[in-house]
């Protein structure tokens, strides 16, 4: 597998999973990102750094149960967001309209919104009656640098090396 990356400075072309020692290992992503903002700290050359989720799982947390009102809701909800981007936008646009223009984008939006969100739900009822939230999250975090700098790494993040 092969895909490019945007960084910061350029593209990076990154290839599967990378090579090299691991330097420690943690239960939790944020404590990986602080190993890694220690090596930063240090002056380390962090773009020889990964941080590689081990154990991958995919969990579905349900949020509730979906009711015709709720979808209602949850539509009307996310399609005034939209009708007030497209009212503000309409403003920056055309600076001689007014926020009744506002106002009435963001009724329209709702009015779209729950139509939608209600006819979707009408659709789909029999096949998924909850909300949920998704992600994938990983039993262990492996921080990971070239084998040359492994030792390096290992001092910085006061980790004692392992056993041969």
């Amino acid at each position: 597998m092969s895909y490019q990356q945007s960084s910061g400075r350029g593209r990076m072309s990154v290839q599967g999973i990378p090579q090299g020692d691991t330097v420690a290992s943690y239960d939790s992503y944020p404590e990986a990102q602080r190993a890694v903002d220690k090596l930063a700290a240090a002056e380390f050359p962090v773009k020889k750094v990964s941080i590689i989720g081990n154990g991958l799982t995919s969990v579905e947390r349900i949020t509730g149960k979906l009711s015709y009102g709720r979808a209602a809701a949850n539509g009307a909800l996310s399609g005034a967001w939209l009708g007030l981007f497209f009212g503000l936008l309409l403003i920056l646009i055309n600076p001689q309209s007014d926020l009744v223009f506002v106002g009435a984008a963001v009724l329209i939006g709702a009015g779209f919104g729950m139509c939608f969100t209600m006819f979707n739900y009408a659709i789909n009822r029999k096949r998924r009656d909850f909300s949920s939230v998704a992600q994938i999250v990983a039993s262990s975090y492996s921080v990971i640098v070239e084998p040359e700098l492994a030792n390096k790494a290992r001092h910085e993040l006061g980790v004692e090396q392992p056993p041969l």
